[in-house]
C-alpha cells in the first residue's frame, strides 16, 4: 500500500511504517489542486491540518483506503461522503488527551492567581501585592460540556484538588469515578468554572453566545481548549465586560482557519480581538493544549498502530 504524508509528523510514524512494509512519499510543499492530480495513485493519506480534504479531492481520490488524520477531530474532512466512498477514517485524540488536559489547568490556575499580570508588571519594575492577590481552586465546582477523551484527562488532573467536578454530554452514561453527568440546567446552576472539550459540530458552533452564558446561576471562569468556533467571541467580551465571565483562558479562537495553523489572512484584527490581547482577564495560547513534545510521538504512534490494525 502507498501512503502520502501531508504534512511533518514524528519521524517514527514514517519510520515503522516503512518497517511494515508500506510505502511512503511526502509532499509537504505542493498545492492542494497539485496533490489531486497524483492522489489517485495512493492508497492513504496521511494529513495533521494544512488543507481541507472535501468532495473534489475524494473524487480525485479513486483509490483511497483510509485517512489519517494526526489530531484529535475530524472536522477538516468531509467525513460523510469519505466514508460513502468506503475510505476508513483515522484520528488519534489518545494521543493528546493529557497535553490538552495539563494545558487546561495550567490556563485556570494561571487565571486564579494572575500570574501573567503579575509577570508583566514585575518586568516593568512593578510590585502590586495586594493586586495580585488571587484565588484558590479548593471548594469550586468545575463544569466540563463534552466528556469525551479530553474532557475525562481533565477531570483526572482535578482529582488533587478539593473540587466538584461535573459533566454535561450528549451521550449518556458517560461519567465516571472523576466526574458526575449531570443535565445542562443543574451544571448552569453549580459551576463556577466552564470548560469545553467538544468537537466542532453543527451543535457546537456557535454555542458559547449571549443566552446561554447568561442562563448559568453564578458568574463564572470559562476555559476553552476544544473550538475556538464554540464560542461567539463579541459576546464573550461583552460578558468579560459585565463580569458575567470573570476570566476566559482561550487555546483557540472563532478567527482560527479550517487548517488550524493561521489566524487572520490580512493585518486586519477585529475589535473583539484587540479587546482580548490587551485584557488581563484573559491568556490565550496559539492551539497549541495538544501541542506537546510527548504528544507529537503519542500522536503519531496511535495512527501507526491504528493503521497497522486495520491494514
Amino acid at each position: 500500500m502507498k501512503i502520502l504524508h501531508l504534512d511533518t509528523n514524528h519521524p517514527l510514524l514514517i519510520n515503522q511504517l516503512n518497517n511494515f512494509g508500506f510505502i511512503n512519499d511526502e509532499d509537504y510543499d505542493s498545492s492542494k489542486h497539485e496533490i489531486e492530480s497524483k492522489i489517485s495513485t495512493y492508497d492513504g493519506i496521511i494529513i495533521r491540518s494544512r488543507f481541507s480534504i472535501d468532495k473534489q479531492f475524494l473524487d480525485k481520490a479513486s483509490n483511497l483506503k483510509f485517512i489519517g488524520r494526526v489530531g484529535a477531530g475530524l472536522e477538516n474532512i468531509d467525513c460523510e461522503y469519505a466514508l460513502t466512498k468506503g475510505v476508513h477514517l483515522i484520528s488519534a485524540p489518545e494521543g493528546n488527551r493529557n497535553a490538552v488536559g495539563e494545558h487546561s489547568l495550567g490556563m485556570l490556575l494561571s487565571l486564579f492567581n494572575k500570574l501573567n499580570k503579575a509577570d508583566k508588571e514585575v518586568r516593568k519594575g512593578k510590585w502590586l501585592r495586594e493586586d495580585n492577590r488571587g484565588i484558590e481552586l479548593d471548594g469550586k465546582t468545575v463544569g466540563l460540556i463534552g466528556y469525551g477523551n479530553m474532557g475525562k484527562a481533565f477531570a483526572k488532573k482535578l482529582r488533587g484538588f478539593d473540587v466538584k467536578v461535573l459533566c454535561y454530554d450528549i451521550k449518556d452514561n458517560v461519567g465516571d469515578g472523576n466526574c458526575k453527568q449531570v443535565s445542562l440546567q443543574k451544571l448552569q446552576e453549580e459551576v463556577d468554572v466552564l470548560s469545553l472539550h467538544t468537537p466542532q459540530t453543527d451543535l457546537t458552533i456557535n454555542m458559547i453566545n449571549t443566552e446561554f452564558i447568561n442562563q448559568f446561576k453564578k458568574n463564572f471562569w470559562l476555559i476553552n481548549t476544544a473550538r475556538g468556533k464554540s464560542v461567539v467571541t463579541s459576546d464573550l467580551i461583552d460578558s468579560l465586560k459585565s463580569g458575567k465571565i470573570l476570566g476566559a483562558g482561550l487555546d483557540v479562537l472563532e478567527y482560527e482557519k479550517k487548517s488550524f495553523e493561521n489566524l487572520f489572512t490580512d493585518s486586519l484584527m477585529p475589535d473583539a480581538f484587540q479587546y482580548l490581547i490587551k485584557s488581563n482577564q484573559v491568556i490565550l495560547s496559539p492551539h497549541v493544549a495538544g501541542w506537546t513534545i510527548e504528544s507529537k510521538e503519542k500522536l503519531a504512534q496511535t495512527i501507526v498502530n491504528k493503521i497497522k490494525e486495520k491494514f
